[in-house]
């Protein structure tokens, strides 16, 4: 519809922001609204766009999901708050799991199943471990059929590699930018089928009674102009919150928990909060530069024969893993780097060196191309010297509850996919599964989300009561971009990331998570002195909005890490060292009108094929690397 610039000139924010829309958003209506008279000062001016489906997340899984719904005949609006192809996909960079038994034939999807759950440690939901494992290999070649180049054998399968605590080599891959290749596909089968993106767009708030969702209200961050999304179907792809923490592997200003938070508010349940996985493998110490602080340094390395030394030169895994060795799972190999450090045997960077100097320099080259290309813009050649590494927060398997057949919350039109959502990984993720849920459940979700769409879906009207809903949020942000106290929002965030460093750690116990949540109420009481400097536009505004949802997510992990007194996988109690078979229970996560509360649900059992799989008791034997 034809605008009309409120100063009278020929052209709007909206038509010089359509130039950088990849591809174009027809057939999605777009119009202003607005309350009261602008000119005085008193008006609200925003845009309403109306889709069938808004998918809130442009990574692998958001995508996936985009293509299922437009291969069925839907036009589903994808938004991200960062370029076209630009998401956190592109950094899982080891490879994706699929039983295809390229190299090993008694590898099946029963295997990658038990694996994967034990793994978890049990704590996972059966059904979509079991959906992952066996939609994947006809995930791995819908892929290549959209044209992704994995590394072949000398007789022209799809080559796999070792990852850690996998029975078999079924780690598909290219070279060490596995995520990046996988997005770059799915991304281009999206654009052949003209799929409707919009880039640079935050989500600030889902329009829901807490019963269902409506649609959802944001801002372009390039404009700062508000945006109400009307739809009766939102999928939320925004990924996990292990950037909460200081030392992390993602980008400061992605996985900061909104997706958690949005649909906590909007009345869904999260699952499983506490297990946060830190990789054993994130660049450590001063030559690196603070820029490269806990990037992650890949599995793959490992998995091609990386060997892990602390600074009196021992292979110090022949003490906690004589058998699996640096290719245990990621929660031991975590725990032994932070055991070495703590008892003196560390680097002086506090970490420990990780070396594949013993391989051939042009096998390194041509299996781990990024991790050589990105060491040698430092000055270190990695086919010749060690790596200096240090356990990082990776990966987050809580997240929003849902129904893996179908992507569901419990609040009708709202649904989850990808590190938003809990119940593949249990209490620990294994290598190689986070690319693979997000194509496998992607998928599923995609199909289901299609078969809910009715008819009036894609041209919803909205409402007296959500526009004042959306309104509200409008002024709220404007109040926050006003905000001129005297803390930076970055401030905060860093303290932030320091208390959960200290207190929910690789080790916790109920004296340092207790204080964990009393100093988080402190910083509550801190964001209302917050100074936003630059307006809708700025990145201290983004910052100030992510501030609210990483709280919100933070406290939740805080309490479910204090509720759960036990050690299962990645949640390490040093008050409680072992595994209790009685907490063998997830942990529900609900917003009320008191706050936060906490219960358990059991886990139901395996089928039985995977049952046979897990009694035959498959696992790794490191030493084929040797």
């Amino acid at each position: 519809m034809t605008k009309t610039p409120p100063n009278g000139s020929d052209t709007t924010a909206d038509d010089r922001r359509t130039t950088t829309r990849d591809p174009s958003t027809a057939g999605i209506e777009n119009r202003l609204e607005t309350e009261g008279d602008p000119e005085s000062g008193g008006g609200l001016e925003y845009e309403v766009v109306t889709t069938p489906v808004l998918v809130v997340g442009a990574g692998a899984a958001g995508a996936r999901v985009a293509i299922e719904l437009a291969e069925s005949g839907l036009e589903p609006l994808v938004i991200g708050k960062r370029e076209h192809g630009d998401a956190h996909t592109t950094w899982a960079a080891g490879g994706v799991n699929a039983a295809l038994g390229s190299l090993d034939p008694d590898d099946d999807w029963t295997v990658h199943a038990a694996d994967t759950l034990n793994e978890g440690h049990h704590l996972n939901d059966p059904d979509a471990v079991e959906l992952t494992a066996r939609e994947m290999p006809d995930r791995i070649r819908e892929l290549v059929e959209w044209g992704m180049s994995f590394d072949r054998t000398a007789d022209g399968d799809i080559n796999q590699r070792y990852f850690g605590a996998q029975s078999y080599r079924r780690t598909c891959f290219v070279g060490d930018r596995t995520g990046e290749a996988m997005l770059e596909t799915l991304i281009g089968r999206a654009r052949d089928l003209e799929i409707p993106y919009r880039e640079n767009v935050m989500i600030t708030r889902l329009l829901s009674d807490g019963e269902r969702v409506d649609g959802a209200v944001g801002f372009d961050m390039e404009t700062g102009d508000g945006l109400l999304f009307r739809t009766n179907h939102v999928v939320l792809a925004a990924g996990g919150f292990s950037a909460l923490y200081h030392r992390h592997s993602s980008r400061d200003d992605e996985n900061n928990g909104d997706g958690q938070a949005l649909a906590l508010e909007a009345g869904a349940r999260l699952l499983d909060l506490e297990f946060v996985q830190f990789h054993p493998t994130g660049m450590v110490g001063e030559r690196y530069g603070e820029e490269w602080d806990g990037r992650l340094v890949t599995e793959a390395v490992r998995g091609e024969g990386g060997r892990l030394y602390n600074a009196e030169g021992e292979r110090f895994m022949e003490r906690y893993s004589p058998d699996q060795m640096e290719l245990d799972a990621r929660d031991v190999v975590a725990r032994a780097i932070a055991r070495e450090v703590r008892e003196g045997r560390g680097t002086d960077d506090g970490g420990v060196y990780l070396d594949i100097s013993h391989r051939d320099a042009e096998y390194v080259r041509e299996r781990l191309p990024s991790m050589v290309e990105r060491f040698e813009s430092l000055g270190v050649d990695i086919t010749a010297e060690p790596m200096t590494v240090a356990p990082t927060a990776h990966y987050t398997m809580g997240g929003v509850d849902i129904d893996f057949r179908t992507g569901e919350t419990g609040v009708d039109g709202l649904y989850a996919v990808g590190e938003t959502v809990a119940g593949v990984h249990g209490a620990n993720r294994l290598g190689g599964n986070s690319l693979a849920e997000t194509v496998a459940i992607g998928k599923l979700v995609g199909d289901h989300v299609a078969s809910a769409v009715a008819v009036g879906d894609d041209d919803p009207t909205v409402t007296d009561g959500q526009r004042a809903m959306a309104e509200r949020e409008f002024r709220a942000l404007a109040d926050l971009a006003a905000s001129d106290g005297t803390v930076p929002p970055t401030r905060i965030l860093e303290a932030l990331g320091d208390l959960l460093w200290d207190h929910a750690g690789i080790l916790r116990d109920e004296p340092g998570l207790r204080d964990g949540l009393a100093t988080l109420a402190e910083l509550r009481e801190r964001t209302a002195d917050l100074r936003v400097d630059g307006g809708l536009t700025s990145k201290s505004f983004e910052y100030a909005v992510d501030l609210s949802a990483s709280l919100t997510v933070a406290e939740a992990m805080l309490r479910a890490a204090l509720e759960r007194t036990e050690s299962r996988g990645a949640h390490y109690r040093t008050d409680y060292p072992e595994t209790d078979a009685d907490w063998r229970v997830n942990l529900v996560l609900s917003a009320g009108t008191e706050g936060l509360s906490i219960t358990r649900r059991g886990v139901a059992e395996p089928s039985p094929a995977v049952r046979e799989a897990l009694e035959e008791g498959y696992e790794l034997d490191y030493h084929h690397l040797e």
